[in-house]
């Protein structure tokens, strides 16, 4: 038979509940690194209202790391340069991140050579990039042992990098490229295009002579006119269908037909 609940018994553990929260928030807030509190590490640049959110994931050459302003760097992210720590690389950096850029939960960034990060990149967690990959030559040596090779990667301005993506050393990726998520991408990749699969292969480019081909099947997305208010937007969600197809049928301009909607509509 089961023992009668306890109304207040559950209250400490919900207090203790609180508190664990309360003091991991802290934590992570303490453990962030940005530029005005670094902590231990010393990064060649970082950008006005960049965060490094903690808990990091592995960071080493950081003084060959430049990183722009007002990026947002998950949590577990690693991000190095150089084989290993402790190396000196010249007098260069190593690993660009431009501004704006957002990395997602648990991505790696690894740059034994040049890798480049275009402005306003935005990753889904678990990206993977690399400038190096193991080589197979000799069949008799182990292949974790045998020399790696390194070829310098580009990410153009504007790109979306799904989640699970690979990125590939020699990648040269264009600007505003959607990546799919679980692509594996090596090669170059042209302006305005999306690519998909392992390997990754062009499945819809942008031309400004043919546009999007093949076609988009959805409309793209319509920006709320300027001096839209909240109540005229609540007014619209509660039109209905023939509603709405009068109001597209409307001669002039939107936003004046969208200041007569109101609460009172």
């Amino acid at each position: 038979m089961p023992k009668s609940k306890n109304t207040f018994s559950s209250w400490p553990r919900r207090l203790a509940q609180r508190a664990v929260h309360a003091g991991w928030a802290w934590v992570q807030r303490t453990g962030s690194v940005t530029a005005e509190h670094p902590g231990r590490f010393r990064f060649g640049s970082m950008g006005t209202g960049t965060r490094l959110a903690f808990p990091l994931g592995t960071v080493f050459g950081e003084p060959w790391i430049h990183v722009g302003a007002h990026c947002i760097i998950g949590e577990q992210v690693t991000l190095t340069a150089g084989l290993m720590p402790g190396l000196d690389l010249g007098p260069e950096p190593i690993l660009r991140i431009g501004d704006g850029v957002v990395l997602g939960r648990g991505s790696h960034v690894i740059a034994d050579t040049s890798v480049t990060i275009g402005s306003d990149c935005y990753f889904g967690p678990y990206v993977y990039v690399t400038s190096t990959n193991h080589s197979y030559d000799d069949p008799h040596e182990p292949i974790g042992k045998q020399w790696p090779r390194m070829e310098p990667v580009r990410i153009g301005p504007g790109c979306w990098i799904g989640t699970g993506a690979v990125i590939l050393p020699g990648a040269r990726i264009g600007r505003n490229v959607v990546v799919a998520a679980g692509a594996v991408v090596r090669g170059a990749v042209p302006d305005h295009a999306v690519v998909a699969g392992a390997p990754a292969r062009v499945v819809r480019r942008w031309t400004p002579a043919d546009g999007w081909q093949p076609p988009l099947r959805t409309p793209a997305p319509v920006p709320i006119p300027e001096g839209v208010t909240p109540e005229q937007l609540r007014a619209l969600s509660e039109l209905d269908g023939e509603d709405v197809a009068r109001l597209a049928e409307l001669d002039g301009d939107g936003t004046a037909r969208l200041a007569e909607l109101g609460p009172e509509s």
